[in-house]
């Protein structure tokens, strides 16, 4: 009996082999008859460090054949083809496919991938090789001969986003024989707090300080307030509380430390502003809101019904509440020390020689007063004896403008650096002492300098954080509107353009804010809002030729090469580098070899 089943097992075997060698090769040929594989979106394009892209491939129904299965594998080449990062595949099973309703016939697959957005990657090319595979275990594999392209390089909007800096310069120095004057403290208080915390927007070492300088102090005004927040306003001796703390504080340090000044001496006046609406007001006047929601504030506050907690109940229900509680009430919640003091008189013609001297540690630092000290580093033109005079100031007074005009210098510096990693550090560098003068002068214009130095330095969290405080603080609207315009830009860079346009909302109308919603909408594949922006931008800046590139990039997008062509002409007759530009950039790959193209950017 098992002689006579030996042919029949033989020849099941023999069909078996021979339908697989038969039904690869057909199934692959069906499939790559009419298959299409495209990249969403078109040119791969980077948010932040990551290049997120979606796969299409269309493939034709009747080449599904059961225990067979047609397959994409992806892959990203790059470095000259001499790096691969293999993504993963697409496979023609079902529950991964549907029926493609506009194209009828066909089947859809879908998937998504992520690539890493690093400088090394970009030229390279996203790639795709089909294969057929039996499902069962060790299956055949069938592969189609070649690669197809899906998709060249990738395009990063943060290189196309528009920052114009502020230019920062150094706070002038003077040295005057009239050494008295009066020093403004401002702190800051947790919610529902009284303590005098030693973090951000604090001055305690800046306090410190002025009663440790031993200058003979006449008088000392302490006030304190809270914020309109039930958290806050609850409390009704919270203010009080803040103001004997900062009392207390004060006058032990006058104890312990200040052998010229004693407490008897000095007069002392304190204010608590208990339920006050003035200081909101004028935050909100002072704000980045706009003229209407500034006005329905001002209404509500201002009408003469109603309770203290009912109209902080009412400011809930306005539109411009989030941007309120985010970035006014937490500087609600503050105190305030004004130190009135003299100090003894000291003649100009010492200052350029003790300078020197201290530099070099031939004599002690408190040879010359900390502004004098400073006023020195307006003597030399060398960026490098500036830089050593107001680090020594720094080290030795703390003061705000040491630190201020130290991370100016190194700015300065940083501009006349050949190399990246360089000029990167002396941002750094900068960055950090422009931080150090706003803790010590809390102002929206100090933080965004350091906002700025680190921003230019590529840490972006850093600027993100130093932007954000630089809002909460409030101040003149045209550096409010800046400071939102700088941090819309930051935020397109990190990938975050929904949070861009929130900014943007509050940053007004400008040339940077003009290309860079353009550049958003863009992205977002809405080309007429796009072409708006762009628009918007010529019509402010008529000799720039950005405006009108990012008009071509638009045409191309819409697949209009004759419009390509005249934007492109024009951008190129404007800045001769948009040639350039043009022949490297992937929104115009697919016209690169055409006539209009190669007229257009001669």
């Amino acid at each position: 009996m098992r002689n006579l089943l030996r042919p029949v097992a033989h020849g099941l075997l023999a069909a078996t082999v021979f339908f697989s060698a038969c039904t690869l090769p057909r199934v692959l040929k069906q499939a790559e008859a009419g298959r299409t594989v495209v990249a969403r979106p078109a040119v791969l394009t980077a948010s932040g460090e990551a290049v997120p892209f979606a796969v299409e491939a269309r493939v034709p129904a009747n080449h599904l054949q059961k225990g067979v299965a047609y397959e994409l594998l992806l892959r990203y080449r790059y470095e000259h083809g001499l790096r691969e990062d293999t993504l993963g595949r697409i496979t023609f099973t079902s529950g991964n496919f549907v029926y493609d309703d506009e194209n009828k016939g066909q089947l859809l697959a879908t998937q998504k991938f992520t690539l890493p957005n690093t400088p090394g990657r970009n030229p390279g090319e996203l790639l795709a090789h089909a294969q057929v595979r039996e499902l069962k275990k060790n299956g055949k594999i069938l592969r189609a001969p070649g690669d197809v392209r899906v998709a060249r390089g990738i395009a990063d909007p943060a290189r196309l986003v528009v920052r114009e800096d502020t230019a920062l310069t150094l706070l002038p120095e003077r040295a005057s024989n009239n050494m008295s004057g009066t020093r403004v403290l401002p702190f800051f208080f947790d919610e529902d707090k009284w303590f005098i915390r030693g973090y951000l927007g604090t001055n305690v070492a800046a306090l410190e300080d002025l009663i440790d300088a031993n200058q003979h102090t006449k008088q000392v005004l302490i006030i304190a307030g809270h914020s309109p927040d039930s958290t806050d306003a609850h409390n009704r001796l919270l203010a009080s509380k803040r103001v004997r703390m900062l009392l207390y504080y004060y006058k032990q340090r006058v104890k312990n430390f200040s052998y010229l000044n004693n407490n008897e001496e000095i007069r002392y006046d304190t204010l608590a502003y208990v339920r006050k609406w003035d200081t909101f007001l004028q935050k909100v006047t002072t704000s980045a809101l706009k003229a209407d929601q500034i006005d329905s504030v001002v209404t509500l506050i201002n009408d003469t019904k109603g309770t203290f907690e009912q109209k902080e109940k009412a400011l809930h229900r306005l539109t411009s509440f989030d941007y309120i509680e985010q970035y006014i009430y937490p500087v609600l919640r503050f105190g305030t020390v004004a130190v009135s003091y003299t100090a003894p008189k000291r003649y100009d013609s010492e200052v350029y020689l003790l300078s020197k001297k201290i530099v070099e540690k031939q004599v002690e630092t408190d040879a010359l007063t900390p502004e004098e000290l400073r006023y020195s580093a307006t003597l030399t033109p060398l960026l490098a004896e500036k830089q050593r005079i107001y680090e020594v100031s720094a080290a030795n007074t703390n003061s705000w403008e040491a630190f201020h005009n130290l991370g100016v210098v190194l700015l300065m510096r940083a501009e006349k650096e050949p190399t990246d990693k360089i000029q990167k550090a002396y941002y750094r560098r900068a960055a950090v002492n422009f931080t150090l003068a706003a803790h010590r002068n809390p102002t929206a214009e100090f933080f965004y300098h350091a906002a700025t130095a680190y921003h230019r330095a590529g840490d972006r969290l850093e600027a993100l954080q130093n932007y954000d405080y630089a809002i909460k603080l409030g101040g003149p609207r045209p550096l409010l509107r800046k400071i939102f315009s700088d941090r819309a830009a930051l935020e397109i860079e990190v990938g975050q353009p929904d949070e861009a346009l929130r900014s943007l909302q509050y940053a007004g109308p400008s040339y940077q804010n003009a290309l860079n919603r353009a550049l958003i909408e863009v992205g977002r594949e809405h080309y007429e809002l796009a072409q708006e922006q762009y628009q918007l931008a010529q019509a402010l800046r008529p000799t720039a030729a950005a405006p009108i590139y990012g008009l071509a990039v638009v045409a191309a997008r819409q697949k209009n090469e004759a419009a390509v062509g005249t934007f492109l002409k024009q951008a190129v007759a404007l800045d001769r580098s948009y040639a350039q530009r043009a022949v490297e950039d992937l929104e115009f790959q697919d016209y690169a070899q055409g006539k209009v193209f190669r007229e257009a950017l001669r």
